[in-house]
């Protein structure tokens, strides 16, 4: 594979000479900047091999380089072998960045080249000012994948859905009159947005156009009486022509968003988001704008439906407590099969491996109601596999037998029309090191830690990070990660703004966590060759009390399936963290128990005993 790789950058080099390209960089989004894209859009992919969800290729004329975070540095060197392609790890000390390198490298009428639908508008006028700085110039209109990807998937197209309000819990008009008004305390009149899950939220559609997300390719522009949504023909249905005649919905070509923007009549400002919009789009919608006759400007900041969407109605909150506990109860299901399958050593059945131990619980996960899709392609790892903290078990490529030792991580979730899950479990299969159990010990602290928190309103995640990384950072270990992340309500299982995490990101606005939001809480020990472990637990921001001090929050669990008491050595306990665990687990044999069958509930019983 590697081979095909090379061959596949010079060729990509050879394009770039033909257009006068001195270095072209391939990020890993779609037009619309999301975390995970179609298939048309995996050109990262098949020109380096790596496969994660997150990084970004640079070719010049001699050499190419792979920028990725600490969650793929062990993915990304293995995929990156003989391919040419040197891994930049991300953060690290002496890594300069993309934009760090360009400037050191790029001189006086230097060429940067890349696709300005697939860079964030963002990123893209970033490199436009260092350039600018540096006498070098951007080239943005070129996919050169087009020339050399035989075979490139088409844009995916497939027919939307519309949700009932008694699922979603707000009706469109009142979505839109919220959004109308924060466009108007921002003084402008128009909002455009290409951020598929922010549309999809605002006008109750979902679609199926990228896997595990329910979300179909489109873009948006809001004014103070019309929608114009921009979508491909074959989405439409009969019933969502009448909705949108209904709710004064325009539908327009997917590939008109750009003309429109330029012909579209202007009666004020226009707010958009940099972090939604691509950097062509930014550009087209900046000299449409700058035309016009009003004198009017585009106005950036912080989409107002990201806020709008992470904070939960009575509606989701109940659907998604319902989703919760169906999905831990299948989870629950799964993990003692798992451990009783492999300690069975059967000879009379194929050996179970990660990927037929991933099968079954998706197995499981679709016979749930309401069941759609998976919410991320399950992560069955075992041994050393699981320090890795995104690796997917590929039959015939990487697929481990599992053995009555050592331990198993599960990061798995699905998506449902009451919600999104996601939760992870690290299993012991049999005899485990005290070495593993201690680092066990330390993961379950941490999460309770977080899980137990009592904080101000006004808090962001940034606040209550150190309650899941002291334990971890008292023995000098860590985790390449953040802490949490949103979640979305059959939407997104990665949602912003809502993130709990220690480092700073210069430009990123923190948003305060607010009752009902949601988070992950997701600590883990990840030694590369050894093994890796991850504890997540999905958790509801509540309002815990308000008096003369403050109001304060919370968290409930969402997630609830037990720890595996196996793994504890009690002596990394603190009796704070031991009376969680037991208040925990008691809850979670209260409300999982009555959905399993008799031998199930026993299992539950044992799994759930006091410490």
């Amino acid at each position: 594979m590697a081979e095909i790789h090379r061959s596949r950058i010079e060729q990509l080099r050879n394009a770039m000479r033909r257009n006068g390209i001195d270095a072209y960089l391939i990020p890993t989004g779609d037009f619309h900047n999301s975390e995970y894209a179609a298939g048309h859009f995996h050109t990262r992919e098949f020109f380096s091999g790596f496969t994660g969800s997150a990084g970004t290729l640079l070719v010049t004329g001699e050499e190419a380089f792979l920028w990725t975070d600490g969650r793929y540095y062990i993915q990304a060197a293995a995929e990156l072998e003989g391919s040419g392609i040197a891994l930049m790890k991300m953060g690290e000390t002496g890594v300069p960045s993309v934009r760090e390198y360009l400037g050191q490298n790029m001189k006086e009428g230097s060429v940067i080249g890349f696709d300005g639908r697939c860079v964030p508008c963002a990123e893209g006028m970033a490199l436009e000012e260092l350039m600018k700085e540096r006498g070098a110039c951007l080239k943005t209109d070129l996919d050169l994948a087009d020339g050399i990807w035989s075979g490139r998937p088409p844009l995916p197209c497939n027919p939307v859905m519309i949700l009932d309000d008694d699922c979603v819990g707000e009706e469109i008009g009142s979505k839109l009159e919220r959004l109308r008004e924060e466009v108007r305390d921002k003084g402008a009149s128009v909002y455009i947005d290409s951020r598929l899950d922010a549309i999809m939220w605002l006008l109750n559609l979902r679609g199926s156009d990228v896997e595990c997300n329910p979300v179909a390719l489109c873009h948006i522009l809001v004014d103070e009486r019309n929608v114009y949504l921009f979508i491909q023909e074959g989405e439409i249905t009969g019933e969502l022509r009448a909705y949108a005649a209904l709710h004064r919905i325009s539908l327009l070509p997917y590939e008109d968003f750009e003309s429109f923007l330029s012909v579209y009549d202007y009666k004020g400002n226009v707010l958009y988001s940099p972090d939604s919009l691509s950097y062509g789009v930014c550009q087209a919608a900046s000299r449409a704008v700058l035309k016009t006759k009003g004198g009017y400007r585009l106005i950036s900041a912080q989409s107002p439906l990201e806020k709008l969407k992470s904070v939960k109605n009575a509606t989701e909150l109940a659907n998604l407590r319902g989703c919760y506990k169906r999905d831990s109860a299948a989870l629950c299901r799964f993990i003692k099969w798992v451990t009783e399958e492999t300690a069975s050593g059967s000879k009379d059945r194929e050996p179970l491996t990660e990927s037929s131990a991933a099968a079954y619980l998706d197995h499981l996960r679709s016979e749930l109601p309401g069941y759609v899709e998976l919410s991320f392609a399950t992560i069955s790892a075992y041994g050393p596999n699981a320090a890795m903290m995104h690796y997917e078990a590929v039959p015939g490529v990487s697929d481990a037998e599992l053995r009555p030792e050592g331990m198993l991580l599960v990061d798995s979730g699905g998506q449902y029309l009451t919600g999104t899950t996601d939760v992870t479990r690290t299993i012991a299969l049999g005899p485990v090191t005290d070495q593993m159990k201690k680092h066990y010990t330390l993961t379950a602290v941490s999460n309770l830690q977080l899980m137990g928190a009592v904080f101000m309103d006004g808090c962001t995640g940034m606040n209550l990070d150190i309650l899941a990384r002291e334990p971890l950072w008292k023995e000098c270990l860590d985790y390449k990660c953040g802490t949490g992340h949103g979640i979305g309500f059959f939407l997104n299982v990665h949602e912003s703004p809502p993130s709990i995490r220690w480092k700073v990101f210069p430009g990123r606005k923190d948003e305060p966590l607010e009752p009902g939001m949601i988070v992950s809480d997701e600590p883990g020990v990840y030694l590369e060759g050894e093994y890796g472990i991850r504890i997540e637990t999905i958790l509801e921001v509540v309002l815990r009390k308000e008096n003369e001090w403050g109001r304060f929050l919370s968290f409930e669990p969402l997630t609830l399936v037990p720890f595996d008491r196996k793994l504890i050595d009690v002596r990394y306990l603190t009796p704070e963290t031991k009376e969680l665990l037991n208040e925990y687990h008691m809850r979670v044999f209260a409300e999982i128990a009555p959905l399993l069958d008799e031998e199930g509930r026993n299992w539950l019983r044992e799994q759930t005993m006091p410490l």
